[in-house]
């Protein structure tokens, strides 16, 4: 990364975030100018404190100048609170739009994205890299409104005092230009390489905690163990050899500072000795050079300090930078009224090269449900993605109500459907937030009335808390035939047009699936329903069945049409029921 680089990334910060803060932050700069440049007066009342004081012995100089000593100290107090409670407000304040922006810009982005870039790496990004680039902007402010201004007033008294040993004093000042050139570069690199260990480090726990179950069933906990020792043991080297770099800075400017106090103490111990100079004198430049070097040392350790945020901020620009290929079009028409009758025309779909659908075409009549039957990798769940344009067709249409789904805006095309699937999506909240998801013009009454139709309220008696009962990390607390109910009673409160169901009940015992599919035949009264399932029994009643196979449809028609065909559909039903007497499968349907 190149210095012009550097600044570039610095600019879009600051015009993106700090700017809004412009006023809190010039007046936090305002008082780190005052704590700077308390240092240049402390330095100056060394040297009557020791002439006046100490050597003459003048008494009126003790109160004077320990008087004017306390008021400064007072002053640093007052100021130094000031800018850190003002620079901690603008820090938070900047860190949380930045991340505000990162999460609603990373929910906009396609599946694409998400695929080649997981959940834990965007984690990462969202706290780790923005944590670092907190850390870093608080330091170059600092040092720019207080080390700065600290070192120009203690110069200013060492100049006062003698230039001739401020220039001995500073004269290794060049030799550390290019050593600090090269270390910029290496803890640039460095940075860069622990960033990504982090995020490889959150994407492993992220796998791991969302898969407990299948990690004790198989016995991984050591492998996975093992695993994340090997990231933990590289993050370390990392970290130690970014450490390296950024105290490398610091530390030439303590082995300059040796250098020049020999060269004074040289130089002007022999102009004390001769008279030339006061022990006064001595100590103020001596007191000025001594607190100078300190934040001479911080201003070095920016640059460390920026290299290494400054591939945070690259990444999280680039994240920034990226567009959805699926938006909503400059014209958008509007939605269909009713349940709209559901089409497609000839779909052509590639995942990767890797067709998916092959002229996909069939017919959902409004009003009506429509199964989806077929084999694993039919292409059955594309549909839905299609519908809700998840993803666009490579050739062919799909109509919703007679409109091209590309043609609507992407909210309005997306509140038209409610999907009830067999991975319920709840979330870490109670039963009631996951029932409103945010809603908050949902009188009690028809909330109740929603909870007693998708048979919520039968179970939430049992609960601690009743229907503000957490419902445990992706629902964990509830079980599969209550998630299911919940998720049900979202889609009833949504009342939409159009009804998904993707293997609602696949996963369900007899007497939950019994429960739900009670539920589900209230939802879909009245709306345009597609289902899909793998289990035949489900799908008897449906109005239409279309048989997918390969990205085509094969055939479509009644239960009793398909049977009686003797084709696709005859198959499976005779593998899934090739066991069953005749008499429990008509049970079991």
């Amino acid at each position: 990364m190149t210095e012009h680089s550097s600044r570039a990334l610095f600019l879009w910060l600051w015009r993106g975030y700090l700017r809004a803060h412009l006023g809190w932050l010039a007046l936090a700069i305002l008082f780190m100018a005052v704590e700077g440049g308390s240092f240049g007066l402390f330095a100056s009342r060394m040297e009557p404190m020791f002439d006046d004081v100490f050597i003459e012995g003048r008494p009126g100089a003790i109160w004077t100048v320990g008087l004017s000593i306390a008021g400064i100290f007072v002053l640093r107090a007052l100021s130094s609170t000031t800018y850190k409670v003002l620079l901690t407000r603008v820090n938070e304040l900047t860190a949380a739009s930045l991340q505000r922006d990162l999460m609603a810009h990373l929910m906009t982005l396609d599946a694409p994205f998400h695929q080649s870039h997981p959940p834990g790496v965007l984690i990462e990004r969202v706290q780790g890299d923005v944590q670092a680039i907190k850390t870093a902007w608080t330091g170059l402010v600092t040092g720019l409104g207080r080390d700065a201004i600290a070192l120009a007033s203690l110069l200013a008294v060492a100049l006062g005092v003698d230039w001739r040993w401020t220039l001995v004093a500073m004269v290794g000042v060049p030799l550390l230009i290019l050593p600090s050139t090269l270390v910029q570069k290496v803890v640039r690199r460095r940075a860069g390489r622990a960033r990504e260990i982090a995020a490889r480090m959150s994407t492993r726990l992220d796998e791991v905690f969302h898969g407990l179950n299948p990690v004790k069933l198989n016995g991984l906990e050591g492998y996975q163990a093992r695993r994340y020792d090997d990231l933990l043991a590289q993050r370390v080297r990392a970290e130690v050899r970014g450490a390296a770099g950024r105290a490398a800075i610091p530390a030439l400017v303590d082995i300059m500072s040796g250098l020049g106090f020999i060269g004074v103490l040289v130089f002007g111990g022999s102009q004390i000795i001769a008279g030339e100079k006061t022990v006064g004198e001595f100590m103020a430049f001596f007191t000025a050079m001594s607190l100078a070097f300190e934040p001479l040392r911080r201003l070095a350790g920016m640059s460390g300090m920026w290299s290494q945020a400054a591939a945070s901020v690259e990444r999280l620009r680039a994240i920034l930078a990226e567009r959805p290929a699926l938006v909503s079009p400059a014209r958008p028409v509007a939605p269909p009224l009713g349940a709209p009758r559901v089409e497609l025309r000839d779909v052509h779909l590639a995942y990767g090269g890797q067709p998916v659908l092959r002229g996909l075409s069939f017919v959902a009549e409004a009003g009506r449900t429509t199964a989806l039957v077929g084999a694993s990798g039919a292409g059955k769940s594309t549909v839905f993605n299609l519908l809700t344009r998840l993803v666009d067709p490579g050739a062919g249409e799909v109509l919703v109500g007679g409109v091209r789904v590309r043609d609507m805006d992407l909210r309005e095309l997306r509140g038209m459907f409610s999907v009830v699937s067999q991975d319920a999506a709840l979330f870490d909240e109670t039963i009631r937030e996951n029932v409103l998801l945010g809603r908050t013009d949902v009188p009690e009454e028809r909330l109740a009335g929603v909870l007693e139709a998708a048979h919520v309220a039968d179970f939430l008696p049992g609960l601690p808390q009743g229907i503000d009962s957490p419902a445990g990390p992706r629902g964990s607390a509830l079980s599969g035939g209550q998630r299911q109910r919940v998720a049900i009673a979202r889609a009833l409160l949504r009342d939409t047009p159009v009804l998904l169901l993707d293997e609602a009940t696949s996963a369900l015992d007899t007497r939950s699936e019994a429960i739900v599919q009670e539920a589900l035949d209230r939802l879909s009264a009245g709306r345009t329903t597609l289902v899909i399932a793998h289990r035949l029994s489900t799908v008897r009643a449906a109005d239409r069945i279309v048989v997918m196979d390969r990205g085509r449809v094969v055939d479509q028609g009644t239960h009793e049409e398909l049977l009686a065909r003797g084709g696709l559909y005859a198959e499976l039903h005779r593998l899934q029921f090739r066991d069953v007497p005749e008499a429990v499968e008509r049970a079991a349907e």
